[in-house]
């Protein structure tokens, strides 16, 4: 073999390497098409052939986008994290897709997260099962906040596909609402599911989580809560200043203001513990 072909041989072979790993670590603009509505989406990519496992990943009431028109960096690090440990990652538009901005002042939601988010979570896990790199029976739902609300309502069991396509598998809501949910005489969970909340949430307070949990519990559905000490709504966020909003239409206190901020050993815990659960088979 000539140097030549020796040297282009190896120059395609590091122009495929950067070529994966610059989709591994960035992101992809898609759309889905749905029933009623075509959502804009951002994917992640893992690198290598597939076929992979995949989360559906559900943004909370700020939307997946900073005024700057970049990624917010929860959804970035997010998507990241979970790509590197093997995962497709897609994160549906709600707010977006609707030509909405920030819902989190928004008493009188059009877009709720106990039906027009659960229609945009069945649409991503259609589209994922058309793929060819996605395993069709390993896709979960991953949700913040008013994702979250969405991920409790739509793994109800009286809310069970009605297509013949596989389910998702598994369930991972970040610091719910979980009112509507625990107040229901019909909820059930049909999917493992893990809720995971600081104790300190003065946005989404954990009462009504822990009641869901034991109630679920007691009737031996796979739903686990984990309450962080001292940690506020946002805990996973991975930097983020401890602060007080007062932009929000509902809170604990009913004043419209509540804490966020990272909460670091939360944040370590939450990562390790929501890519392995995800990886439970």
């Amino acid at each position: 073999m000539s140097s030549f072909v020796r040297l282009g041989a190896a120059l395609l072979c590091l122009a495929c390497t950067l070529a994966s790993t610059a989709r591994a670590g960035g992101y992809e603009r898609v759309r889905l098409p749905g029933d009623m509505l075509t959502l804009d989406a951002v994917l992640y990519v893992p690198a290598g052939p597939g076929p992979f496992p995949a989360v559906v990943a559900m943004h909370g009431c700020n939307g997946l986008w900073r005024q700057n028109g970049q990624l917010s960096l929860r959804h970035s690090d997010w998507g990241e994290q979970l790509a590197a440990a093997g995962f497709l990652v897609l994160m549906p538009d709600s707010y977006g897709s609707r030509k909405l901005g920030s819902q989190c002042g928004v008493k009188d939601a059009t877009v709720r997260s106990s039906r027009e988010r659960v229609a945009d979570a069945a649409t991503a896990r259609h589209w994922l099962q058309g793929r060819k790199d996605v395993r069709a029976d390993a896709i979960s739902l991953l949700g913040w906040s008013g994702g979250g609300a969405a991920v409790l309502a739509a793994i109800r069991r009286d809310r069970r596909p009605a297509d013949p396509r596989p389910d998702f598998k598994s369930a991972v809501a970040f610091y719910p609402n979980c009112r509507l949910q625990s107040e229901s005489a019909d909820f059930a969970a049909r999917l493992p599911a893990l809720i995971l909340m600081g104790d300190a949430d003065d946005w989404t307070p954990p009462a009504p989580c822990a009641y869901l949990v034991k109630a679920a519990k007691a009737r031996g559905e796979p739903v686990d809560l984990v309450l962080y000490p001292g940690a506020l709504h946002d805990f996973d966020h991975p930097r983020l200043d401890v602060k007080e909003r007062s932009d929000i239409a509902y809170s604990a206190t009913g004043t419209g203001k509540a804490m966020v901020g990272t909460n670091p050993e939360a944040r370590e815990d939450a990562l390790r513990r929501v890519k392995a659960f995800l990886k439970r088979p």
